[in-house]
């Protein structure tokens, strides 16, 4: 009776490290949070405060899209992994030490002393390592060979964040913009076709009524083609107007594929809207770019566009949607004051990306309030899901 309670306990501690979405959704949440009121208190408040080896900006930029972003990008595929070739996913104190790595990394980040860059360097990289290994072999072992894009974007997003701290460290002259831009572009890529994957899917199961929507092959693969060459041409040759031809197509391509998506059911259900909310976003993010080449629009608006309204919107829905499904909950019941979230999410891509276009004479208030939007829904995020991801699967199955 001793050893079953004491099996009990060990299991009721290590919850967290069931599957890869625990820890790293409950951790990207707590980061977001905190990390955003520091960067309220730098920008809207003037608070002073320096980083190691790079200015305030590129901390919020790195930390937004190599700390939260990546840490949710983990997360979900260490859990989705494991459903695509069903072999076992990393978990318990395996799953434990790139958790830590990131952790470190996130850490080492708020402190300005001589060595910090080192340390970020070794657990970033240490972290993207283990969490690449850990997806691509269950990948390569059972030769599920359709997931090689998936792969490839994850690989290439090691190499956009060594080319930050190539940048940071002196080593690589325009280090630091190859690996900011590099890594907001991949996971927009990564985004974009996970998208693809999932919100037809998630549609046409969640919208309690037949739906067939539609997909085009050639759209599909132009769509690809047109992205890996904006990609490449952006980061070459950066502020270029054939970078803004291309963006402009992208817009266009996308806005076909959504249309063949659309069904007034997604209204009705806070994780689909939302969904598409984000992808819509997304996809002004190329026509803003466009338009910052064209017109002169500032060009910040697209790159917030991109990650504030594609990555940030679709990143708390989905995490959001995850963590019910694989606890045990009914992924068409979310918890109530989830809508309340994700509208301030929503509202908050408004204040920082269209206002500004619209009245940019009120530049900075616009963002503060933005700013204080995401708090207010990563605060309910975390009020609302600590909880669910601490606690065992109410179904009594294991994960």
């Amino acid at each position: 009776m001793n050893q079953q309670n004491s099996m009990e306990q060990k299991r009721g501690n290590l919850v967290l490290f069931q599957l890869g979405f625990r820890p790293f959704f409950l951790a990207a949440g707590i980061v977001s949070f905190l990390f955003m009121s520091i960067w309220a208190a730098l920008y809207s408040f003037g608070w002073a405060y320096t980083f190691p080896r790079m200015s305030s900006i590129h901390w919020h930029a790195h930390e937004m899209l190599f700390g939260y972003g990546m840490a949710v990008i983990a997360g979900f595929l260490l859990t989705a992994v494991g459903n695509w070739t069903g072999q076992p996913a990393l978990k318990g104190t395996g799953l434990m030490l790139p958790f830590s790595l990131w952790v470190a990394a996130r850490m080492a980040s708020i402190l300005d002393l001589p060595f910090t860059p080192w340390v970020m360097l070794i657990c970033d990289m240490g972290f993207w390592f283990l969490v690449s290994l850990a997806v691509m072999k269950p990948i390569l072992r059972v030769k599920q060979w359709r997931q090689t894009g998936i792969m490839a974007k994850l690989i290439l997003l090691g190499g956009a964040n060594l080319a930050f701290y190539a940048g940071i460290m002196g080593w690589f002259a325009d280090g630091i913009r190859w690996g900011l831009y590099g890594g907001l572009y991949l996971i927009i890529g990564l985004v974009l076709t996970m998208g693809r994957r999932v919100i037809p899917f998630f549609t046409e199961h969640g919208v309690g009524y037949p739906v067939q929507l539609k997909n085009w092959l050639w759209l599909d693969l132009s769509a690809i083609v047109v992205f890996l060459l904006f990609f490449v041409w952006e980061l070459l040759y950066p502020g270029s107007k054939v970078s803004a031809h291309f963006a402009l197509v992208l817009f266009v391509l996308h806005i076909l594929r959504v249309s063949g998506w659309l069904t007034n059911g997604i209204w009705k259900r806070p994780l689909l809207w939302s969904l598409f909310a984000a992808y819509f976003f997304m996809i002004s993010g190329f026509l803003i770019h466009a338009g910052s080449r064209y017109f002169g629009w500032n060009p910040f608006l697209a790159v917030h566009a991109f990650a504030m309204g594609g990555i940030g919107v679709i990143t708390l829905s989905m995490m959001a949607r995850v963590s019910l499904g694989h606890t045990g909950r009914s992924i068409h019941e979310p918890p109530p004051k989830l809508t309340v979230a994700l509208t301030m999410i929503v509202i908050g891509v408004f204040f920082r990306v269209f206002f500004p276009l619209a009245w940019p004479q009120d530049y900075r208030l616009w963002i503060g309030i933005a700013q204080g939007l995401w708090i207010g829904a990563f605060g309910v995020y975390l009020i609302l899901y600590f909880p669910i991801l601490t606690r065992p699967r109410i179904d009594g199955l294991p994960g």
